[in-house]
């Protein structure tokens, strides 16, 4: 069972109640202490009075303590208060019970003291009137209304026997006691209540508003902190943006530099060394071979020639305000380059096509780097084996791949050495074989010499018969 004090969920008009049961109770017990202290006190009050004093009217007095008309009215009275221990769950029924049990009092026992039944109904209009609004309220606030007067005004016809002198005067006169007695005991208290309830939900109201502007306030705070880490949140994605595009320049300027480094090396490492041996076979003839020391002269030139011009070339692709032209090397290219190679030591090229033409699938780009990888070859056979064999192979005749191989003997002169930083022409040939998806190998050979091997795939099968493997189609 819940506690006397604990709250009710909601009342008649959907407030929630704050006072608990032990409220009711309290009320009922003040309103039967109120009204039994009246009804004790009353008839020694009338008795001193003088002018009422060893003076008998034809109304009724006061009901002498302990007799059977005051029980009557005190049993009437805990009644009505008992009724109003009801009131929060039944607030109308309450109102009319309360009004309807002096009733019979009235006609069984009037007594002057029938006044004091108008004090409970008194405190059931209240208790009505919080809890319950006026438009549900006022059918069962007439009809209490209706009941006091008719209790009030039988009491007086019955009690002062003017019925008797006169129906009409009589009648009259009770039914305006019943209104006064109506009025005072519930249109005053009604309306005494309806004031005090306004101002309540007046005051209830102010403080919802106050309230709901300070949400207002916090949610208008709220979204000022939304947008502010909104803007935040962009400022960050924003950054991010603008690091990653700065990464991604950077390293396209990486890769960009990477392909200029392998470039230049590829330039200066072909035509450079063979520009230091034929000058160091050149030192050699000056005395003993003058007019093999001119052709080594004239082929110095046209080596240096070609390296300035390669040089422009790349000078010119990096600059934006001059137009340059750009030779693209292909597999084709292999021939004059071997050509050249043999003016510095013994190259030999041995091709071998296919039944198809030259490279036929292999792309811009992988000839490119096949056409580097013979370069770089050559140029490391100049260095490194210098008098030995060299054999330059271009096997074309696999439909699904090309196969170039670089491969020298044993030197038989003394090496012209290497630069201090020497490596990274191999290391370029690595990059340039990952670029493209190609195989590279790279190593000695049994009988002392180097072998460079680079196998490639073709993007697009050579040019065939179609209708050759195609089925024959009846019809």
């Amino acid at each position: 069972m819940a506690p006397a004090d604990a709250p009710d969920r909601r009342d008649a008009r959907g407030v929630p109640v704050r006072r608990g049961r032990g409220t009711d109770l309290l009320v009922a017990a003040g309103t039967a202490v109120v009204t039994l202290g009246l009804l004790l006190g009353l008839p020694p009050l009338d008795a001193l009075d003088p002018d009422t004093a060893g003076t008998s009217g034809t109304g009724p007095g006061f009901p002498d303590v302990g007799g059977t008309a005051w029980t009557l009215l005190a049993i009437a009275l805990v009644a009505q208060s008992a009724v109003l221990l009801g009131a929060r769950r039944a607030p109308r029924s309450v109102l009319l019970v309360v009004g309807a049990l002096p009733i019979l009092l009235a006609l069984v026992a009037p007594s002057s003291a029938y006044g004091l039944t108008a004090l409970p109904v008194v405190v059931a209009v209240v208790l009505a009137t919080l809890r319950i609004p006026l438009p549900r309220l006022w059918p069962a606030v007439t009809a209490s209304a209706v009941l006091v007067a008719i209790g009030t005004g039988a009491s007086s016809a019955v009690g002062s026997g003017g019925v008797r002198s006169g129906l009409a005067s009589g009648l009259g006169a009770a039914a305006g006691q019943g209104v006064l007695q109506a009025v005072g005991a519930v249109a005053l208290p009604l309306v005494v209540t309806l004031v005090v309830r306004s101002r309540r939900e007046l005051r209830a109201a102010r403080r919802a508003e106050t309230d709901a502007r300070s949400a207002e306030a916090d949610a208008r705070s709220a979204a000022a902190d939304a947008r502010s880490a909104a803007a935040d949140a962009r400022s960050a994605e924003a950054a991010a943006v603008a690091r990653e595009q700065d990464a991604r320049v950077e390293a396209a300027v990486s890769r960009e530099r990477a392909a200029m480094a392998r470039e230049l090396h590829d330039i200066a490492a072909h035509h450079l060394s063979g520009i230091a041996l034929m000058s160091a076979v050149v030192d050699r003839q000056i005395d003993t071979d003058p007019d093999g020391a001119h052709e080594g002269v004239r082929q110095v030139r046209e080596q240096s020639t070609a390296v300035l011009e390669d040089l422009r070339r790349l000078v010119g692709l990096l600059r934006d305000d001059s137009p340059a032209e750009t030779a693209v090397e292909t597999v084709a290219g292999i021939v004059d380059l071997v050509e050249h190679a043999r003016l510095r030591s013994a190259v030999t090229l041995a091709v071998l096509p296919g039944e198809h033409p030259l490279a036929d699938g292999i792309g811009p780009l992988t000839q490119l780097v096949a056409y580097r990888t013979v370069q770089e070859a050559l140029a490391n056979v100049a260095l490194h084996a210098a008098g030995g064999p060299c054999t330059v192979t271009v096997d074309d005749r696999d439909p699904d791949q090309l196969t170039v191989r670089v491969e020298n003997g044993v030197p038989t002169a003394p090496s012209a050495g290497s630069s201090p930083a020497g490596g990274n022409g191999l290391r370029g040939m690595r990059e340039r074989a990952e670029l493209v998806g190609a195989r590279l190998q790279v190593g000695p050979t049994g009988d002392g010499g180097w072998t460079v091997e680079l196998v490639t795939g073709r993007e697009a099968r050579p040019d065939a018969d179609a209708s050759a493997d195609a089925p024959e189609v009846a019809g």
